[in-house]
């Protein structure tokens, strides 16, 4: 199983990028069905109030990757 390990950020702060411990390099909308099939470790999936995935990290503290290293 892969985790997540860098991300990258858009100008408003939201995450659009992944990198897995593999070294690929992911979206966000591909992160999270590779989460919903277990490829990915260390995440949850919820849904926000208008049904979009959001991605939690489980592995620290850190839910909202705020201290990974950047991808770029």
């Amino acid at each position: 199983m892969e985790e997540i390990i860098k991300v990258q950020r858009n100008v408003n702060g939201d995450i659009i990028n992944f990198q897995t411990s593999s070294g690929r390099i992911i979206s966000y909308r591909k992160a999270a069905l590779e989460v919903e099939e277990g490829l990915i470790t260390g995440i949850d999936i919820r849904e926000d109030e208008e049904g979009y995935p959001h991605l939690t990290n489980t592995l620290s503290e850190d839910e909202n990757f705020s201290s990974y290293p950047t991808i770029f």
